[in-house]
């Protein structure tokens, strides 16, 4: 059985609703407060108490400022920082190296979407509301309370998003803004009539950094629920994050599956790619496309996806609209899958996760995350191969307790 917090996100998610969930739950605030003092950040100090959402009780964490922090202010009055220089304040905490590692993990995800949102270097990305003192605090807040939680897996319901436009520093955008789309590509989203920002980029960014998967709660033997207030009271609709913590069956179990494949002998390889890509964002859990020959000697192509059953009509209609197919095969299958974990290790080129498979409690897999390496190898002018080779000695030494 692992220890499994399961994010219901029916109201969305933000770094202080997760951190007000955890609290709720339980995390004892004096040592999450203890362990975020270690952080090189004055100025600033934590709230926490019960509110009202909806006629529901939870818990409402803030972040309150004090005063300046370091001088980074732009025109609102939000410090403004680069990547590196959070990246800076994390490891120079005293911090747990699982907490260093994990919490820079979200900052970088963050970065690269907000690179890929406008159309720059990760280096050149400046931090507005995401780089105050306070968002530093969530991110760091939160993989604290889950390491003081105990927690091993974290999966989440599929994501309520809001939608309207939304007011920032850089203008007005449309809700989810585009950092929030780009980190939750893959993940099962929704809207609804509600008007707002219901996730922020800053959980976006833990649910996408954390979460193995998005849909149902899996079957556990439930422990605690904690309910995480957001800042908004809407009259008729509970502002609230819900989290349920329990121990549930490892990864390593079966679970019943569906293939769906056809044939096609007339799609260019630009149109696969694409297809290929839009099926894993839509729930696929893998797509493949394999070289076949069709009737009359034609060469054509075998596509493949592996879902789960609730994704099957989202796949089946991606299929039809995007592919010249007159019919797509569809048969249930059963998986076994090892647990996974990712973990982080420290290295000369800096932390990098190393995603970890057991059986039976024993690792039988081990492999640094390739991203990872590949930004470290950049940063540091050195080839990826000894970014891995680093990462592998140093997991490996660890296991041997050196």
């Amino acid at each position: 059985m692992v220890r499994t917090l399961y994010f219901d996100c029916f109201a969305g998610a933000s770094g202080d609703m997760i951190l007000g969930a955890l609290l709720d739950l339980g995390l004892d605030f004096e040592a999450l407060k203890s362990e975020l003092a270690k952080l090189p950040l004055r100025g600033y100090e934590l709230q926490w108490g019960e509110v009202r959402r909806a006629h529901l009780r939870g818990t409402k964490f803030d972040v309150r400022i004090k005063g300046e922090d370091h001088g980074h202010h732009h025109a609102s009055g939000y410090p403004h920082r680069r990547l590196e220089e959070i990246l800076e304040i994390i490891r120079s905490s005293t911090l747990s190296e699982w907490v260093k590692g994990r919490a820079e993990e979200v900052f970088r995800r963050l970065a690269q979407a907000e690179a890929r949102a406008h159309g720059c270097a990760v280096e050149a990305v400046t931090f507005h509301e995401v780089g105050a003192v306070d968002s530093i605090v969530d991110i760091v807040g939160a993989c604290v309370g889950f390491e003081l939680l105990g927690i091993e897996r974290f999966l989440a319901s599929p994501v309520h998003l809001g939608r309207g436009f939304l007011g920032c520093a850089h203008g007005r955008y449309p809700v989810p803004v585009p950092a929030t789309a780009e980190l939750l590509k893959g993940a099962r989203v929704y809207t609804s009539d509600i008007e707002a920002e219901l996730v922020t980029p800053t959980g976006a960014a833990l649910l996408a950094t954390f979460c193995e998967d998005f849909g149902s709660m899996p079957e556990m033997r439930l422990e605690g629920i904690g309910y995480g207030a957001g800042t908004r009271d809407f009259p008729d609709f509970p502002n609230l994050l819900r989290v349920m913590l329990g121990e549930a069956r490892a990864a390593s179990g079966q679970e019943r599956l569906l293939v769906l494949e056809t044939n096609l002998d007339d799609a260019s390889p630009q149109i696969l790619g694409h297809v290929l890509e839009r099926a894993r964002q839509a729930g696929a859990l893998e797509a493949f496309a394999v070289p076949v020959v069709m009737k009359k000697g034609r060469p054509g192509t075998l596509l493949v996806l592996l879902c789960r059953p609730e994704d099957r009509e989202a796949l089946l209609m991606l299929l039809f609209r995007e592919t010249p197919t007159l019919g797509v095969r569809f048969y249930e299958v059963e998986r076994r899958a090892l647990a996974r974990e990712v973990l982080s290790v420290e290295t000369p080129y800096g932390p990098i996760p190393v995603k970890v498979a057991t059986l039976g409690g024993e690792i039988v897999n081990a492999a640094p995350e390739f991203e990872a390496c590949q930004q470290a190898a950049e940063r540091h002018r050195v080839p990826v191969r000894e970014v891995l080779l680093a990462a592998l000695v140093e997991f490996r030494r660890r296991e041997r307790g050196g």
